[in-house]
């Protein structure tokens, strides 16, 4: 399978204060698909602007035309997923069916308890992995059913409608961010693609060959879920998401640097990357000329 490139676009400027500018462009770069962080705010970012992902991608599918759009990623923090499934069948609908639904358990921070009461505590990881558990298969059914009752612990529904369901069929597509085992299992059951940012353990004081290893050993372990599912992991996009990797900046400081990088990650069986929109004075700053050239001549230099 071929090397896709993609970018994420960050909703931290208004509108019309460049936030349209960057999604049109991303059309006429031609990134395979552009996607936002789905975050109430975001690390450096919490004290600016930063807007929601859901109104931000249906301004998106109004100034596009074949670009594809996706959240990288929604996670349970702060969503339910009878809510979730009626925006993104609207979504899907806005956008002619051009809608990727990137999702995950979820981190720490701001998204984790924003929701909470004093008296609650924040969510464990196992918690997060639990309720992703039950988060995905709901959801699933959701989008893929005329109506769903369903008791869960965490999330239910009763004759919950979501009448006409997505323009893509069955569904649109889930790419499953996930390292841990139970997360890699929701991947190979129900995932059009998978999801990583590496081994975070690493993005301190890791070398750029042992991130390689680490990726090898995800997807390696990736293929164990897929088996056990019963299915094939060639039918599943792998996505890596840099910026959060050892050699985290190199790869936007030339085109050179670039093809490097995503060559290496070609190897190892991924079929898509996706890079960070350059945001000034940031952890994402690049210079705009380098990325544009990347975007237009980048994959071409792969051979």
């Amino acid at each position: 399978m071929s090397l896709r490139l993609s970018t994420v676009i960050l909703p931290y400027r208004r509108w019309n204060e460049g936030g349209r500018s960057a999604w049109v462009r991303a059309e006429q770069l031609g990134f395979h698909t552009a996607y936002t962080y789905d975050h109430l705010s975001w690390r450096s970012f919490r004290d600016g602007p930063w807007f929601g992902a859901v109104p931000t991608l249906t301004a998106a599918a109004g100034v596009t035309e074949r670009l594809r759009l996706g959240t990288l990623v929604t996670s349970p923090n702060f969503r339910h997923p009878v809510t979730l499934a009626k925006e993104l069948i609207s979504l899907d609908d806005i956008s002619g069916g051009r809608i990727t639904l990137g999702i995950g358990a979820g981190g720490t921070g701001f998204d984790a308890t924003a929701l909470l009461n004093s008296s609650e505590e924040p969510w464990s990881a196992r918690e997060r992995a639990d309720r992703l558990a039950e988060f995905v298969p709901l959801l699933d059914r959701l989008l893929t059913e005329d109506a769903v009752t369903q008791e869960g612990r965490f999330y239910s529904a009763h004759e919950a409608r979501n009448i006409p369901g997505c323009v893509q069929r069955p569904r649109l597509p889930f790419a499953v961010a996930a390292t841990g085992p139970r997360g890699l299992r929701l991947a190979a059951r129900h995932g059009q693609a998978w999801v990583t940012t590496g081994d975070p353990k690493l993005y301190e004081s890791g070398t750029p060959e042992q991130s390689v290893a680490a990726l090898r050993g995800q997807i390696a372990k990736l293929s164990d879920a897929c088996a056990d599912a019963g299915r094939d992991m060639a039918g599943l996009d792998k996505i890596l998401l840099t910026g959060f990797t050892p050699d985290r900046a190199r790869p936007l400081q030339s085109l050179d640097a670039f093809v490097d990088f995503a060559g290496r990650h070609q190897e190892l069986g991924f079929t898509e990357l996706v890079i960070h929109w350059p945001i000034p004075d940031s952890d994402f700053a690049a210079d705009e000329k380098v990325f544009e050239q990347i975007a237009m001549e980048g994959l071409a230099q792969l051979g």
